[in-house]
């Protein structure tokens, strides 16, 4: 029986529900595998309790309580890794050929990568406030009002949804989601751990440290700081760190528009194949 030709072109109101379906699909597929939804919300958790009860009496932040110090630093460092499951999605799509059977079906092409994008970002605002209820177990709060936590909150959502641009990009560049495991994960290292995630820049080598300030991570992260009213570090005269709100939207904003681009142009292509 012959199947439907794809449209060519369709509405936005198409475009936005075939989105929403296949957001749907995506999270009820990853509940289908609860372990892997359960080790993505454990991982979080232990970093929040090592770090707080097993390194952080060790790494020493002048002036700051160190609690105080790390929870936006984990807050970002998580939301980065939401990169990883975007690629490895997308990736384990191809490999299937789930997207020749999408490009078959009367849908629009582009639901295929924001169904995974908003799935994803869904299942990162889970992941946010579990580890800010880990957060108020281990002593950590919020000082500037309700709202400002809830602007932090969107702040790294936004920041969220600029990786997963980066994860698409990454899974749809490589070959099978095995790659896409490590092609999505080995670069984000360097990128976090060089930052004021958990450390003051000011104790790295002075190349390194302006790295660290310049380092669109650290500007997250001294931004969610900044909402959420925690002691932050405001000894450095680099532009990102005086201005860390702005500097955090900016970065966002230019992930995006550097990487959602490549996405759909890597999309389209391999869907057209």
């Amino acid at each position: 029986m012959p199947t439907a030709a794809a449209p060519s072109r369709v509405g936005l109101n198409q475009a936005f529900t075939d989105a929403m379906t296949m957001t749907w699909r995506n999270i009820r597929a990853g509940w289908r595998v609860p372990d892997n939804q359960i080790y993505m919300f454990i991982q979080p958790i232990m970093f929040v309790l090592l770090f707080a009860y097993v390194f952080g009496g060790a790494i020493n932040v002048p002036g700051v309580d160190y609690v105080d110090f790390l929870m936006a630093g984990i807050f970002v460092q998580t939301m980065a890794f939401a990169c990883a499951p975007a690629s490895v999605g997308l990736a384990d799509d191809m490999q299937k050929g789930l997207i020749d059977r999408f490009r078959s079906l009367p849908m629009a092409r582009s639901a295929v990568i924001a169904g995974r994008v908003i799935a994803d970002l869904v299942n990162q605002l889970i992941v946010l406030v579990i580890m800010i209820v880990c957060g108020f177990i281990v002593g950590w709060t919020f000082h500037n009002g309700f709202g400002q936590f809830l602007a932090a909150v969107g702040l790294l959502l936004l920041f969220a949804f600029a990786m997963l641009w980066v994860g698409a990009f990454i899974g749809l560049s490589v070959g099978s989601p095995q790659v896409a495991a490590s092609a999505g994960l080995i670069w984000l290292f360097p990128v976090v751990f060089m930052s004021n995630v958990f450390v003051d820049p000011s104790s790295m080598p002075s190349v390194v440290q302006a790295i660290a300030e310049w380092n669109p991570v650290s500007a997250i992260a001294s931004g969610a700081r900044e909402l959420f009213g925690n002691q932050s570090l405001v000894d450095s005269d680099a532009w990102p760190m005086q201005n860390p709100v702005l500097a955090s939207l900016l970065w966002c904003l230019l992930i995006i528009a550097v990487f959602a681009p490549l996405a759909v142009r890597k999309y389209k292509k391999a869907s057209s194949k």
